[in-house]
């Protein structure tokens, strides 16, 4: 049996200010969903976030987690992003490719890189 990782679940204090960012950033559109959640889906194949309220006492933003976007130019999608308000840490160099960071309002770590497009 092929298992098919196609969603993460995200939990935040402020469920809506996280889908607005995505949205606004990434291009996911919203649906809401029973019980305060929040569907996020992509405009292609990418993965759906399931944004979930937080439950009170629960530490918010994972540090064991990263959401990675793959981009063909770090440089470009950084400044692109920067226009519409989301700003980014420096530029990382790795092992033949680029990647940079932030953080969503819930404190999730979210990256651009061109990892998948470097040259073997």
């Amino acid at each position: 049996m092929t298992y098919l990782l196609n969603r993460l679940t995200l939990y935040a204090r402020d469920v809506e200010a996280v889908a607005e960012f995505y949205c606004r950033h990434f291009g996911y559109t919203a649906r809401p969903a029973d019980g305060g959640l929040i569907e996020l889906h992509s405009l292609d194949e990418g993965c759906q976030l399931l944004l979930h309220p937080l439950a009170k006492g629960r530490k918010a933003g994972q540090t064991l987690v990263k959401l990675v976007f793959q981009v063909e130019d770090v440089v470009s999608e950084k400044s692109v992003l920067a226009k519409k308000g989301l700003e980014f840490g420096p530029i990382h160099q790795g092992n033949g490719y680029q990647f940079a960071n932030t953080k969503d309002p819930a404190g999730n770590a979210v990256s651009i890189s061109n990892r998948v497009f470097r040259g073997s």
